[in-house]
């Protein structure tokens, strides 16, 4: 016993070892109550557990027997004193983790282990109760993905959702993401009675139930609602996908996403390519069609991913919230405004530069419905077909549209030049007004502005109202500049106007390297479906398929944690499948910012007898397993033979 230790005092016996001896351990009077319990019923405990006899009276604990079993009592009755002193409540449990942390001979202090406060909440404290929650606990902190293994009653779940709640509330994460498979015990959805709430609600129920242990009931529903806590079915999470013909944009121009492979590139936020890292078929999806208020749209699954700036989130400095589309239906006002604002292209697309056979700007000039007063139009020679038929049919030809940014603003600055109107209102950005003729000039001329970062609307009779960022004046015409700088400049705004249900299809969804996660999809809209800045945890791990669980923790984004709990002595897949959780076990071990925390039968938390069934059926299944082993063994003909002679020999 540490002599400087401020509650004890231990005058022990120097004897031979073997021989009986007495230690006396005067303990403060404060923490004398805390640590016998009420009823002395932490003193009970103790009798049991010690190797020495323990009696007290008063202040004062006597110790005897061994040397060494009076040694490792004393170390035992001043963790519990530093414990009480700390400030938690000693109970019986606590006791018996704490003389067990201390029987393995582990240097780790079971006052810092069981002291270990994650969140409280109205008096209750959640922490670790035994040394490998400790770790599983740290292994959460220091770790991008934790897999929590072992068997029923350890706080895997409980455990891994008081760190999600610590990690929201410290905002560290803007989101708690809980999800589980609804697949045990050979059950399907399809077949169990109610709606699809009450079908998936009770594998969900663990999730709900520590939930209200660790927040306030009446936030949890506004938390859910905000898209802050999302509960849902595994399955249900695959659900964020485009139908397979939607197109997204690529260094060529738009493709269908259906066609898209992994390693092929798409069109990032930032103008830049990036690679698709994960293409995943989603089979018939519900989906809608989210429209802005400039009149692009695309369309999704309802439970696809979008990233929003509200007015607060703007005024307020914040960045993006990421919400599904089904959580903004219905949603989409604040008084008159727009709720949801999108995010944009932060630099125009980097496209190629590819060899044109003409000016881009004379292009633009000559694409013109008008004229430039005071000039005569341009003429030359080409022998380039497609050019000429552009100037006859009036488009803008793929050299062109997928070309450089500054080839781009040439051929737009030509257009407008020719029939461009500038529009002032007083305090706000000077807008462009354009009107042809040409439906596909219309076309390629929207293509152009929203490439570069811009926005068009379109009005009645063609007119296209345009919108560019600071950076990228629309004309090179003196008169023209002058009266578009004039107002004081505020960047386009593209705003989330209405999501309307289409229907069933088959659609797919990708997964790109992207840091925002962020890809083009048509009209230039900006959308992802990874998770970024959240706190991820699967629960029952070990009821997914080697895809599901691939499906998941690829889904991982920046900034984000995932937890991963399973029993893989629990498996309830039909079919005898593989689990995807024992899959991973053998595939990402030794990956690094992967850990693989496991607790056992001694980490139980719940009632004692839960451990020692725990065990039991562990002796079972082990000499079930030696029992298979020597009958596969006795199949093997040498060993059969062998046999046979050993009992003819005994015969004879």
């Amino acid at each position: 016993m540490s002599d400087d230790n401020p509650d004890v005092s231990t005058p022990t016996s120097r004897t031979p070892a073997g021989r009986s001896v007495t230690a006396n351990v005067e303990i403060s009077p404060e923490v004398v109550f805390g640590l016998l319990g009420t009823s002395d019923v932490n003193l009970r405990t103790l009798e049991q557990l010690l190797p020495a006899d323990i009696h007290v009276r008063g202040n004062q604990v006597t110790l005897t027997g061994t040397p060494a079993d009076v040694a490792a009592s004393e170390r035992v009755i001043a963790e519990l004193v530093d414990l009480v002193g700390r400030g938690t409540p000693l109970t019986p449990d606590l006791v018996r983790h704490s003389v067990s942390m201390l029987s393995e001979g582990t240097a780790e202090s079971p006052a810092d282990v069981l002291s270990l406060d994650i969140i409280s909440r109205r008096g209750k404290t959640i922490r670790p109760k035994t040394l490998n929650q400790k770790r599983y606990v740290d292994a959460i902190d220091n770790h991008t993905i934790v897999f929590g293994l072992g068997p029923a009653g350890t706080g895997k779940t409980y455990l891994a959702m008081a760190k999600a709640v610590q990690a929201l509330q410290s905002k560290s994460v803007n989101r708690i993401i809980l999800t589980r498979p609804a697949v045990e015990a050979g059950e399907r959805l399809g077949f169990l009675p109610g709606t699809l709430s009450e079908k998936i609600d009770p594998y969900l129920r663990p999730l709900y139930d520590a939930l209200h242990d660790m927040l306030d009931p009446e936030s949890i529903p506004k938390l859910m609602a905000a898209g802050v806590i999302e509960v849902a079915p595994l399955a249900y999470m695959r659900g964020r996908a485009q139908p397979v013909s939607t197109r997204v944009l690529t260094p060529e121009g738009f493709r269908p996403i259906g066609d898209l492979e992994v390693g092929d590139e798409v069109i990032g936020s930032n103008g830049a390519p990036t690679e698709v890292l994960g293409v995943y078929p989603q089979g018939f999806k519900d989906i809608v069609r989210v429209t802005t208020q400039d009149g692009a749209s695309t369309l999704c699954s309802t439970d696809h991913l979008w990233s929003v700036y509200t007015r607060a989130d703007r005024r307020r400095g914040k960045g993006p919230r990421v919400l599904t589309a089904k959580e903004m239906i219905g949603n989409l006002r604040a008084a008159h405004h727009h709720r949801y604002e999108l995010p944009l292209l932060s630099s125009p697309v980097a496209f190629d530069d590819r060899p044109v056979p003409l000016d881009p700007y004379a292009l633009g000039l000559m694409l013109g419905d008008g004229s430039i007063a005071g000039r005569t139009t341009p003429s030359f020679t080409t022998r380039d077909p497609e050019l000429v038929d552009a100037l006859e049919t009036r488009f803008v030809p793929t050299d062109y549209l997928l070309n450089s940014a500054d080839v781009r603003l040439a051929v737009l600055q030509g257009v407008l030049d020719t029939d461009g109107g500038t529009v002032a209102q007083a305090g706000r950005t000077c807008r462009v007004h354009y009107r042809t003729v040409s439906e596909r000039l219309r076309d390629d001329v929207t293509f152009l502005v929203q490439s570069l970062g811009g926005v068009v609307s379109r009005g009645d009779s063609g007119m296209l109202d345009i919108e560019l960022p600071d950076g990228l004046p629309p004309f090179r015409l003196g008169r023209k500049i002058e009266k578009y700088s004039a107002p004081a400049f505020k960047h386009p705004k593209r705003y989330i106007d209405s999501i309307d249900e289409v229907g069933t299809e088959e659609a797919v969804c990708i997964r790109v390297a992207a840091e925002d996660s962020l890809y083009v999809t048509e009209d230039f809209l900006l959308t992802h479906n990874t998770l970024n800045d959240a706190f991820i945890i699967l629960d029952e791990a070990q009821n997914t398929t080697g895809e599901q669980m691939k499906m998941f923790l690829t889904r991982l984004g920046f900034g984000s944690k995932v937890v991963v709990t399973g029993d893989v002595t629990q498996v309830d897949l039909p079919g005898g499948a593989q689990s995807g959780l024992m899959a991973a076990t053998r595939i990402l071990e030794g990956i690094d910012d992967i850990n693989f925390s496991r607790l056992t039968s001694q980490d139980v938390v719940r009632h004692r007898l839960v451990a020692h069934i725990v065990d039991a059926y562990g002796r079972a299944e082990e000499s079930e397993r030696d029992a298979g082993r020597l009958r596969d063994a006795d199949r093997l003909p040498g060993n059969r033979a062998a046999r046979r002679a050993a009992s003819h020999g005994r015969r004879s």
